[in-house]
């Protein structure tokens, strides 16, 4: 049973069960007061080191948050202090021409920059096999156009394939509000029937769900890989979430977005294509694929492909140099040697400075 949340910055309400709002949405005279709970925590954790003794291993729980502190050190006798800098890590799909997946590729095969400046690579995961928390967002608008049972049975197939020892994922429906129907879990049998109560709806807030999903997987361990799975036909409508603020939260969370886009007509003439174009730049910045299909047949086909994308992905994390100012974007650059596509997040925003 879903509950009734909090109107979104006072703008609009959503029927989001057990999460709290946080959206940078702009007010309005007529809106009512968000009386809502807070959903965007962000914590830092420093390690003291002392005497004589140095410690540099790199921590497995801070290499999927995105930036992370990194640990601080005290001087030896007559050294310097180093100044605390930021771990970024980099999920990394590489394709070949047929875009299937390429494995077993080694570290030296990797280029890394950031904003034009080439990056030592600090850790290398071949074919990580990190524990995966997954955001799987239904647009339950399709129904107007589209077969929503033949959908939800596609995603519950998806569940049992994509679920593996350790991982969790979490299931919502969109329509002009956000429903989480099961909060982060293994129990496939407890998701799939989560799945297929998803109930046809009006209107279309992908704006939204990408906010609220990204920031329910910025709430989970930070050691842990994230992804967002989003099936819609992209026509988006009823958002209080502006575009840059979804981009901006999608970006925050370190999350891959894999979109799977349904067309209820092939003509662009028929098509409210704002809300495609946009899930075009969103996709780029998060990382991840974008699918088209022009009917949910093709669905089982896709999700099978998202599958043996997620297990088959590089991890690299370096810290930046020179060390960039708090509270800024910065933009990764990424290539594989022998031509491949790469498909990672593009950019990440340092954390503000300590007040």
């Amino acid at each position: 049973m879903t509950k009734r949340c909090e109107e979104l910055q006072g703008l609009k309400p959503f029927s989001f069960c057990g999460l709290d709002v946080a959206a940078e949405a702009a007010t309005h005279k007529h809106s009512r007061v968000a009386s809502g709970l807070k959903f965007f925590f962000s914590t830092a954790r420093s390690v003291f080191l002392s005497g004589a003794i140095a410690v540099g291993a790199l921590a497995a729980g801070t290499l999927l948050a995105g930036a992370q502190p990194a640990p601080q050190q005290t001087p030896r006798s007559g050294g310097t202090l180093r100044s605390q800098t930021d771990l970024v890590t980099v999920l990394a799909s590489v394709m070949d021409a047929s875009n299937r997946p390429v494995a077993d590729l080694t570290q030296d095969a990797f280029q890394l920059s950031e904003e034009g400046v080439p990056q030592q690579v600090e850790h290398f995961e071949a074919d990580t096999n990190r524990a995966l928390d997954l955001a799987l967002m239904v647009d339950a608008s399709i129904s107007a156009h589209m077969d929503l049972k033949f959908e939800t049975e596609a995603a519950a197939h998806f569940i049992r394939q994509v679920v593996r020892p350790g991982d969790t994922l979490s299931v919502f429906s969109f329509d002009e509000s956000v429903t989480r129907l099961a909060d982060f879990s293994s129990d496939v049998p407890k998701l799939q029937d989560a799945v297929r109560r998803v109930a046809p709806g009006a209107g279309t807030s992908i704006y939204d769900a990408i906010v609220l999903g990204s920031g329910a997987l910025r709430g989970r361990p930070a050691d842990r890989r994230r992804a967002i799975v989003l099936v819609t036909d992209g026509g988006e409508t009823t958002s209080v979430s502006k575009f840059e603020q979804s981009r901006r939260a999608g970006v925050k969370s370190g999350a891959l977005l894999y979109t799977v886009l349904i067309r209820p007509v092939k003509s662009e003439s028929g098509r409210n294509t704002a809300g495609e174009h946009a899930l075009v730049t969103i996709t780029d910045s998060m990382g991840g694929d974008m699918f088209t299909l022009d009917d949910t047949s093709q669905m089982s086909d896709i999700f099978d492909q998202i599958d043996r994308e997620l297990r088959t992905q590089y991890l690299l994390a370096y810290y930046p140099k020179p060390t960039p100012p708090p509270a800024s974007n910065r933009h990764i650059q990424l290539t594989v040697t022998g031509g491949y596509n790469v498909r990672y997040r593009k950019e990440y925003y340092t954390p503000a400075a300590p007040q």
